[in-house]
Protein backbone atom coordinates (compact mmCIF):
# COMPACT_ATOMS: atom_id res chain seq x y z
CA UNK A 1 0.00 0.00 0.00
CA UNK A 2 2.75 2.08 0.88
CA UNK A 3 4.54 1.17 -2.28
CA UNK A 4 1.45 2.49 -4.82
CA UNK A 5 1.03 5.88 -2.60
CA UNK A 6 4.63 6.40 -3.14
CA UNK A 7 4.44 5.16 -6.68
CA UNK A 8 1.49 7.78 -7.35
CA UNK A 9 3.33 10.71 -5.77
CA UNK A 10 6.86 10.39 -7.85
CA UNK A 11 4.32 9.72 -11.14
CA UNK A 12 2.69 12.72 -10.24
CA UNK A 13 5.83 15.25 -10.37
CA UNK A 14 6.68 13.11 -12.84
CA UNK A 15 3.80 14.00 -15.03
CA UNK A 16 3.92 17.73 -13.81
CA UNK A 17 7.33 17.90 -15.61
CA UNK A 18 6.45 16.02 -18.89
CA UNK A 19 4.02 17.12 -21.45
CA UNK A 20 1.35 15.48 -22.49
CA UNK A 21 0.64 13.85 -19.53
CA UNK A 22 -1.35 14.49 -16.28
CA UNK A 23 -1.46 14.47 -12.85
CA UNK A 24 -4.05 12.07 -12.27
CA UNK A 25 -2.28 10.31 -15.84
CA UNK A 26 1.29 10.17 -14.14
CA UNK A 27 -0.05 9.10 -10.93
CA UNK A 28 -1.80 5.74 -12.10
CA UNK A 29 1.54 5.42 -14.19
CA UNK A 30 3.35 5.24 -11.23
CA UNK A 31 1.19 3.01 -9.14
CA UNK A 32 0.95 0.62 -12.62
CA UNK A 33 5.57 1.17 -12.56
CA UNK A 34 5.55 0.32 -8.89
CA UNK A 35 3.77 -2.78 -9.47
CA UNK A 36 5.59 -3.91 -12.58
CA UNK A 37 8.76 -3.32 -10.62
CA UNK A 38 7.83 -5.36 -8.05
CA UNK A 39 7.14 -8.35 -10.44
CA UNK A 40 10.15 -8.92 -12.43
CA UNK A 41 13.31 -10.10 -12.25
CA UNK A 42 16.14 -8.27 -11.25
CA UNK A 43 18.07 -9.46 -14.35
CA UNK A 44 14.66 -8.00 -16.14
CA UNK A 45 15.50 -5.04 -14.14
CA UNK A 46 18.53 -4.45 -15.68
CA UNK A 47 17.97 -5.14 -19.17
CA UNK A 48 15.25 -2.54 -19.06
CA UNK A 49 17.63 0.05 -17.02
CA UNK A 50 20.38 -0.78 -19.98
CA UNK A 51 18.09 -0.24 -22.76
CA UNK A 52 16.62 3.26 -21.37
CA UNK A 53 20.22 3.89 -20.94
CA UNK A 54 20.94 3.32 -24.83
CA UNK A 55 17.80 4.68 -25.85
CA UNK A 56 18.61 8.41 -24.04
CA UNK A 57 22.22 8.07 -25.72
CA UNK A 58 20.96 7.74 -29.12
CA UNK A 59 17.95 10.55 -28.88
CA UNK A 60 20.91 13.13 -27.50
CA UNK A 61 23.06 11.88 -30.59
CA UNK A 62 20.65 12.50 -33.38
CA UNK A 63 19.34 15.68 -31.30
CA UNK A 64 23.32 16.83 -30.94
CA UNK A 65 23.78 15.76 -35.64
CA UNK A 66 20.28 17.96 -35.63
CA UNK A 67 21.65 20.68 -34.27
CA UNK A 68 24.98 20.80 -35.87
CA UNK A 69 23.66 20.54 -39.39
CA UNK A 70 21.41 23.48 -38.10
CA UNK A 71 23.92 25.27 -36.70
CA UNK A 72 26.48 24.47 -40.19
CA UNK A 73 23.35 25.38 -42.43
CA UNK A 74 22.83 28.94 -40.68
CA UNK A 75 26.45 30.13 -41.15
CA UNK A 76 26.44 29.45 -44.89
CA UNK A 77 25.66 32.11 -47.73
CA UNK A 78 22.80 31.67 -50.09
CA UNK A 79 23.69 30.38 -53.66
CA UNK A 80 23.70 33.33 -56.51
CA UNK A 81 20.98 33.46 -58.18
CA UNK A 82 22.15 35.75 -61.28
CA UNK A 83 24.55 34.78 -63.95
CA UNK A 84 25.15 38.52 -64.56
CA UNK A 85 28.52 39.46 -63.68
CA UNK A 86 29.14 41.69 -60.39
CA UNK A 87 29.33 45.39 -60.71
CA UNK A 88 32.65 46.78 -59.62
CA UNK A 89 32.63 49.88 -57.89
Amino acid sequence: MIGKIIGAFVGDKVAKQTSGVGGATGAALGVVASTVLRRMSLPAMIALGAGGYVVKKLIDKNEQKKSATAANDTDQTPPATSKAPAAVA
